[in-house]
């Protein structure tokens, strides 16, 4: 039976590549949901670390894991896509071991373990993107992407539900936890693994060719990108800083702020997505950041009101926000695999996640900068920074190759 997106179930499970992938992708980010809220935690009470080494350990940790970009762009690039998931599970087993490893006080191991998880994290989304290419195509593989995105949001929520309500154990219940997200992380990676997808090189283009053949630049779709992200972390970081530093809101607001992106997120993705599929993805993306630089000001004009109102006008806009959000989501990684020729798809992820995970490094020190300066710096930039990004996602044209006709012929066990 159909929904009213007018997509059955049974295809989009099969778009997003089998049953068996998609309980891999619930039950890794149902990992991820227990580990992310209190591996600092984990740090500072279980290692006994302080808050400034560990939340440096946990920054260098995430950005040095962009340094493996490259490297598992070329690895999909050979036609690896299963087995590339699968290792960007299994990498973050090992940081979690070496967590559970760390005696009190050693600050590498704590690092070490930051790193393995930061390489892991980066790389999931460009080897998931690179499969649900190889196993859908056109507009269905974009309803996959988001049908995959809602259904992480929705597991990362019950993870850190869970995490949350077990944060009273103390220090034995945060090591049980971090146990609990190892065995997940294994878990996803054996049903990710077992589905055995692989794309063979076209046979079109000579293998010459296809090692030597560069990615698309994409240059403006990724200095845009940088910018777009900063979005993903306006309701954990910018708007909880604005409602309980400057408007003294009390710190249920950011909860219910962070519920509510979440609940859209997971009831919306699918459906906007699939609503948006009229237009071209390079239109959709750049009205993305339109309706993003839109709340950006309305958070502006928000802040302006008095105390009585402006947490309440803050929280409505953040709805404005997170809509913006999904049509951002459902169609940057969408385009990046359609202007993609087959041969350097990998590549061209990698580097699409080399910007994402950029702008999501910088982003809390750049909002957190701005905040002190007043809400015309924060939002004002914001929303001057997202809307040139806009227009240069709509100007840039498309790379055209001889070889962006080819598709890859998947083999998979589903």
């Amino acid at each position: 039976m159909a929904t009213i997106t007018g997509i059955q179930p049974r295809v989009l499970v099969r778009a997003s590549g089998g049953p068996r992938y998609v309980v891999a992708l619930a039950v890794d980010a149902l990992g991820t949901g227990l580990l992310r809220p209190t591996l600092l935690l984990y740090g500072v009470t279980v290692l006994r670390l302080s808050a400034p080494v560990t939340g440096t350990a946990m920054t260098v940790g995430i950005v040095a894991g962009l340094v493996c970009m490259p490297s598992v762009g070329r690895w999909l690039d050979r036609g690896a896509r299963s087995t590339v998931v699968a290792a960007s599970m299994l990498v973050r087993v090992l940081g979690v071991a070496l967590l559970l490893a760390a005696p009190e006080g050693h600050i590498w191991l704590f690092a070490t373990a930051s790193l393995f998880l930061g390489i892991g994290n980066q790389a999931w989304p460009a080897a998931h993107a690179a499969l649900v290419a190889t196993v859908a195509h056109g507009r269905e593989r974009d309803t996959a992407l988001a049908g995959a995105r809602a259904l992480r949001n929705a597991a990362l929520g019950v993870g850190a539900l869970l995490a949350t309500a077990c944060m009273a154990g103390g220090t034995t219940a945060l090591r049980a936890l971090a146990a609990v997200t190892a065995l997940a992380y294994l878990a996803a990676a054996a049903l990710a693994w077992s589905v055995h997808v692989h794309a063979h090189p076209a046979e079109a283009a000579p293998a010459k060719d296809r090692d030597d053949e560069p990615a698309p630049r994409m240059l403006a779709l990724l200095a845009a990108n940088v910018i777009y992200v900063f979005c993903l972390n306006v309701p954990e970081i910018a708007l909880p800083l604005v409602l309980v530093t400057q408007l003294h809101a009390s710190p249920v607001w950011p909860a219910v702020v962070f519920v509510s992106n979440t609940a859209l997120v997971v009831t919306l993705q699918v459906p906007v997505t699939v609503l948006m599929s009229p237009f071209s993805r390079r239109t959709v993306l750049a009205l993305s950041g339109v309706v993003l630089a839109a709340s950006y000001l309305g958070f502006l004009a928000a802040t302006s009101l008095g105390h009585g109102w402006a947490t309440a006008a803050v929280a409505a806009v953040s709805v404005v926000c997170t809509i913006g959000e999904i049509i951002y989501a459902g169609s940057a990684t969408a385009l990046v695999t359609a202007i993609a020729p087959t041969h350097v798809l990998g590549r061209a992820l990698a580097r699409f996640q080399l910007s994402t995970g950029f702008g999501l490094a910088v982003s809390p020190a750049v909002i957190t900068t701005l905040a002190p300066h007043g809400p015309a710096a924060l939002w004002g930039s914001l929303a001057a920074a997202t809307l040139l990004s806009a227009s240069a996602v709509a100007t840039e044209k498309d790379q055209a190759t001889r070889f962006s006709g080819c598709r890859p012929r998947a083999r998979a066990g589903l």
